[in-house]
């Protein structure tokens, strides 16, 4: 399974928030220390809010925490929820892709399977699992709170 940037940018960025759930980081930092875009960044910072998986903030001293605590949060559903319009296969989606075997492909079931497979094996783990080490110069900064 190949899982888009969208996701992995994602899981990147919960993995430093869950490093430090206290403190709050801005997307321009999450952003540099990953060499992401910042835009593109936020949109996923914008999705995980939406989907009440971070708090944000704006202006001095804002940006984004965890809205809930690092353990948690499953993998599988944050992978679930950053990949919810990207199927494995087209004929997985919602629509069903454009298949002319449709009917008679034995296939579907299988990938089907093989997804539910992969995504309870990352139901198994949480962030607190894949936290990244705190970075020891930005420990001392403020928290969401203070």
């Amino acid at each position: 399974m190949r899982l888009t940037s969208f996701t992995d940018y994602g899981l990147r960025m919960l993995m430093r928030l869950a490093s430090m759930p206290e403190r709050a980081f801005s997307t321009a930092e999450l952003a540099d220390e990953f060499g992401l875009s910042r835009n593109h960044l936020a949109k996923i910072m914008q999705h995980l809010a939406r989907a009440g998986l971070i708090h944000t903030r704006r202006g001095g001293g804002g940006g984004a925490v965890l809205a809930r605590k690092p353990g948690e949060i499953r993998l599988g559903a944050v992978v679930r929820l950053l990949e919810e319009d990207h199927p494995l296969v087209d004929c997985l989606g919602s629509e069903g892709g454009n298949c002319v075997i449709n009917g008679r492909c034995r296939l579907k079931a299988r990938m089907r399977s093989a997804e539910a497979a992969f995504l309870a094996d990352l139901d198994c783990s949480t962030l607190a699992d894949i936290a990244l080490e705190p970075i020891p110069d930005l420990q001392a900064a403020p928290s969401l709170s203070g």
